[in-house]
């Protein structure tokens, strides 16, 4: 991996054979981000997106393994407890087509990954909701 920053904006590129959440997760502490969107393209080969079944308050992944193109990735930097925590959301396609996506649990880089991440100046937390099941914006005053 490689990145640049300028200004506010971080450019990043994932290469072959690392995991995309390991690496926001090392830019994201190196570079002290507190609050960011996050916005990639790129190819993968064995990734895992996971559906939140609202009835259960569970996730249910799904895994995928071969050529695919990611379609859209997307999602934010923030904290949980003052600590880093990431939410992204991934859909990839493959050879015919077809498109898989949720959110984000792992995903390998196959030949590179084109990240902007966008730093926001401020933070907001996160907070476990007990009647929705997830961890949701925590706007503290």
């Amino acid at each position: 991996m490689e990145y640049r920053k300028f200004n506010d904006v971080i450019v990043t590129r994932i290469d072959k054979g690392e995991e995309i959440l390991e690496k926001i997760k090392e830019i994201a502490l190196q570079e002290n981000i507190k609050l960011a969107h996050i916005s990639a393209l790129g190819a993968v080969n064995d990734f895992t997106v996971g559906v939140f079944k609202t009835k259960e308050k569970k996730y249910e992944a799904n895994h995928f393994t071969g050529d695919h193109e990611i379609v859209s990735l997307t999602g934010t930097i923030n904290t949980m407890n003052g600590e880093f925590y990431s939410h992204l959301h991934m859909s990839a396609g493959d050879e015919k087509g077809n498109v898989f996506g949720g959110h984000l649990n792992q995903a390998i880089v196959s030949a590179t990954c084109e990240m902007i991440i966008t730093i926001i100046h401020g933070e907001v937390d996160r907070k476990f909701d007990e009647e929705i099941g997830l961890n949701l914006f925590d706007f503290k005053e």
